[in-house]
């Protein structure tokens, strides 16, 4: 009968539930044959062709775990199509930093220290907090001269392309040699109780000498559905990123300084429906940064709100163009100048695309150096229903822009609502003063 059919049906199901679950294999690192606590060259190169290796073995339902102890490991570790797997990093895996050694492809390009490539349901996880440590100190090289000589040909550190339901958590990532996490094309994407950090120095600030840890980007991403929360950045670059063709992402109580909490560089795609919420910047380079590298691109239904600006040493606000040099000329305008507006010549060139809907809601900015911010639309596509409500900055800096605050220029419609102050004088003044 159909009603057996269906009981032979799910007897078969629940017994390949059970096979599948009684074959899978937790796999230990270290008994794997991995080598702790030495990192020479060839120990270097045998614990990543090891990882390499059991990587490629693991099917549905295994677990590689790394033990509490430190293991040194070449970079180029790569792996496609990772499925129902669990990966626990409970001790410290410690990139080793041979710029020489480490590969590259036939371009002479370097590979990332951890490449996944179509991962689906796999959890990245410590059983406390592991440390995935780039060693990026040798890669940045002497301050201002190690950009020079390098460029951006540096590893990622954790890179993840066209993953699903993939989980981030308990992890520290320390010193990338560049972008720090890169998750690209995903689809569902949770991060949670991890921490980045990218310093020269201890220094509880971003001076000359740190700042020049540059493209140590803190928690990048594109794609769909991702939430980012309760995690903290201290990085010389983006603290967080969202990049081209981003929509329905959530960033919420993060602790994080660097170069802000930002949306780009984008080109001529569109971003839509991102939210930062609960944040604190103590100290941060740039505060909240919006930028567009070329013309095209759309940025909208954007919201921050919560956030704490603790004495930013450059720009809180910046909605604009990127501030940026895309090469050796530290100063060239790609398309605005990181030295503009204090050097004389310095170019800044808003692209030809467009912000709408753009809101900030209780942003507090506390002792900035300089003047509040940057609120900058190309000539043509003027923005659209831009809202600062209750964005209050105590003690703004007089420089560059003097009474006015702001540079404030391409904007159609902006409105400065509640206790706002001050209020970029490109904006309709509809504050609880008027």
């Amino acid at each position: 009968s159909s009603k057996n059919s269906f009981n032979m049906k799910s007897a078969v199901l629940a017994l390949l539930a059970l096979i599948s679950s009684s074959a899978a294999v937790t796999y230990d690192f270290e008994k794997q044959g991995g080598v702790r606590d030495k990192d020479d060259l060839d120990t270097s190169w045998a614990n990543g062709r090891l990882l390499n290796e059991t990587l490629a073995s693991l099917v549905p339902g295994d677990t590689l775990v790394f033990p509490n102890a430190t293991f040194t490991l070449m970079g180029g570790i790569k792996c496609d199509g990772l499925q129902d797997v669990t990966i626990s990093f409970d001790g410290t895996i410690v990139f080793k930093d041979d710029i020489d050694a480490w590969p590259k492809n036939e371009n002479g390009d370097v590979f990332p220290s951890l490449y996944f490539s179509n991962p689906k349901n796999v959890k990245f996880t410590s059983a406390g907090k592991g440390t995935l440590d780039g060693k990026g100190k040798k890669w940045w090289g002497l301050p201002g001269i190690g950009y020079l000589r390098r460029g951006e040909n540096r590893p990622r550190l954790f890179e993840v392309d066209h993953g699903t339901n993939i989980l981030v958590e308990n992890i520290f990532f320390k010193d990338s040699a560049y972008w720090t996490f890169w998750v690209h094309n995903v689809q569902t994407l949770e991060v949670r109780y991890c921490d980045i950090e990218a310093r020269r120095t201890d220094w509880d600030k971003h001076d000359l000498i740190d700042i020049t840890a540059f493209n140590t980007d803190g928690y990048d991403v594109t794609g769909r559905d991702v939430w980012i929360h309760d995690c903290t950045v201290w990085n010389q670059d983006d603290t967080i990123a969202v990049k081209d063709d981003s929509q329905d992402m959530l960033f919420e109580r993060i602790t994080a300084s660097g170069v802000g909490l930002t949306i780009g560089s984008i080109g001529s795609s569109l971003v839509k429906n991102i939210t930062f919420r609960d944040c604190y910047m103590h100290h941060t380079y740039k505060g909240i940064y919006t930028k567009f590298r070329g013309d095209g691109g759309t940025i909208e239904d954007v919201t921050f709100e919560n956030i704490v600006i603790d004495k930013p040493s450059q720009w809180p606000i910046w909605i604009g163009p990127a501030q940026q040099s895309d090469s050796s000329r530290l100063c060239a305008a790609h398309p605005c100048s990181i030295c503009w507006p204090e050097v004389p010549f310095a170019e800044c060139n808003a692209p030809e695309s467009q912000y709408k809907n753009i809101l900030l809601k209780n942003i507090t900015i506390i002792d900035p150096k300089k003047s509040p911010g940057v609120i900058m639309g190309g000539a043509t596509l003027g923005m659209e229903n831009i809202v600062f409500e209750d964005v209050v900055v105590q003690n703004p800096g007089s420089k560059p822009w003097g009474d006015d605050y702001y540079k404030c220029e391409g904007v159609t419609s902006g409105v400065a609502k509640g206790k706002t102050w001050p209020v970029p004088p490109c904006f309709d003044d509809q504050t609880d003063k008027n």
